[in-house]
């Protein structure tokens, strides 16, 4: 891609000109960028080679306060540092920033120098690994939802973030018409992504005013959760310089459709030529490989839900009639269904996971997805027969997790997860989970204000 830069071509931007700062970023367990702006020319003399930074950024809320109780990191311990170990295979222009480029940078141990085993991109490259072992690459593609609104930032924190005026009016879905009121932002994130090596096939309205969706071509599993959030981050930076302000909530108006984040997964050969997934004798042309790694998904939903719903927010997108699933099963081109096999009798044949929201991160469900998948070919699972039908109107249908305490509580248990990535990691977002719960269940809410202030 051509925003893609090797060292040597960083090197020369630099000399020339071209480039003055340089953006060392990890990757928090939100699934946001998090690091340092460096002066172009420190970073290609010394700082390529590794840089710092507190470890309490793998240990904190949403908020970025420090989290009591972590054993990675605390007070009795210092919060002493970690290092950022740029990646410089994930070197590209940022054409959005003025003369800028950015690398995502591994996190490890500052004594060890190995990965940080509780880092979102860490949890990610182990379970790649593990396919790796076995022959296989991960294809993944994640489409990405959100609602472009009409405000700045600061005019919609005034507003209380209540009664936002959207892009458009309303409904837009497949619409040319209505879409093009917003392309002042929208032709600028294709093709400024494009330009930063992150290939965007299209974008499109979606069901909600204002709402947008845009898709990013499919690629090995850690690239794509790179692509996804350098994608956010600049879908916001280039939203906020056209006056305008994007939100990724997965449900930021409960009458209105919920920001998804679908996950189509395949697996093929070490090469990237052969599609495993693909059998044209078998039944709906998915391999038997193919079946083994959708049963497990299956069996595993509940366990991993967490990982592509981590808020409080998260369990009111899951709503009938939302094009949201709230079931755990599978079908044949099936909105209605929670994981959807699509591309039958094509090479791209694959599994589109449909339940994780917007505001997941793309390396933990990656990692999820791939682990469960994996575990449903060790344990040679049998694929159910596709339901048929409206899933939502289904009785005896495995539900998703109801709330955040559920699918915590159900990920603490999960023997499976703890195998694949270690009972530590487990530990760790078990307890930014519950964090999360706690932190909810002690605020006082307007609704809560609301009835009882003068009433009782």
């Amino acid at each position: 891609m051509a925003g893609n830069f090797s060292f040597d071509q960083l090197k020369k931007a630099v000399s020339n000109g071209e480039i003055d700062t340089v953006l060392a970023c990890i990757v928090d367990m939100q699934g946001r960028l998090a690091g340092k702006r460096f002066l172009a020319q420190y970073f290609v003399d010394s700082a390529h080679g590794e840089t710092h930074g507190c470890n309490y950024l793998l240990a904190c809320d949403i908020d970025m306060e420090p989290v009591p109780g972590y054993k990675a990191a605390s007070w009795s311990k210092g919060y002493g540092d970690f290092v950022m170990k740029p990646d410089l295979s994930t070197l590209r222009r940022i054409p959005w920033l003025e003369k800028t480029a950015l690398v995502i940078c591994d996190v490890l141990d500052h004594h060890t120098h190995e990965d940080l085993a509780h880092s979102p991109r860490a949890i990610l490259k182990k379970q790649v690994q593990r396919l790796k072992e076995r022959g296989y690459i991960g294809y993944f593609a994640s489409e990405l939802e959100f609602y472009l609104f009409s405000e700045t930032y600061d005019s919609a924190r005034k507003k209380h973030w209540q009664g936002l005026d959207t892009a458009s009016p309303y409904i837009g879905d497949y619409q040319i018409g209505i879409t093009t009121k917003e392309e002042g932002v929208m032709r600028r994130l294709r093709n400024e992504m494009e330009a930063a090596g992150i290939p965007i096939e299209n974008s499109k309205g979606e069901w909600g005013p204002g709402q947008e969706e845009i898709n990013v071509r499919y690629a090995e599993a850690l690239d794509m959760a790179d692509r996804h959030v350098i994608l956010k981050n600049g879908a916001k930076e280039i939203a906020d310089s056209e006056g305008k302000s994007i939100s990724f909530m997965a449900k930021y108006n409960y009458g209105l459709a919920g920001n998804s984040s679908h996950i189509h997964n395949s697996l093929w050969s070490a090469d990237g030529k052969t599609p495993l997934f693909f059998d044209k004798k078998a039944e709906w042309t998915l391999s038997s490989l193919g079946q083994q790694w959708a049963a497990g998904q299956l069996k595993y939903a509940k366990e991993f839900t967490w990982f592509l719903a981590p808020y409080i927010n998260s369990y009111k997108r899951f709503q009938a009639g939302t094009f949201a699933p709230t079931k755990i099963m599978w079908s044949e081109d099936n909105r209605t269904a929670g994981f959807r096999l699509c591309g039958e009798g094509t090479k791209g044949i694959r599994m589109e996971c449909r339940i994780g929201g917007a505001d997941l991160n793309p390396y933990l469900a990656f990692a999820a997805l791939i682990a469960s998948g994996l575990a449903g070919i060790d344990e040679k699972l049998e694929l159910q027969k596709p339901f048929v039908g409206d899933a939502y109107q289904a009785s005896r249908l495995p539900e998703i997790p109801k709330t955040l305490r559920d699918a915590t509580e159900t990920l603490a248990k999960s023997k499976m997860l703890k195998q694949a990535f270690g009972d530590d990691v487990i530990e760790h977002y078990v307890h930014t989970a519950r964090w999360e719960q706690f932190e909810y269940d002690r605020r006082i809410t307007d609704w809560e204000l609301h009835r009882g202030f003068e009433r009782y």
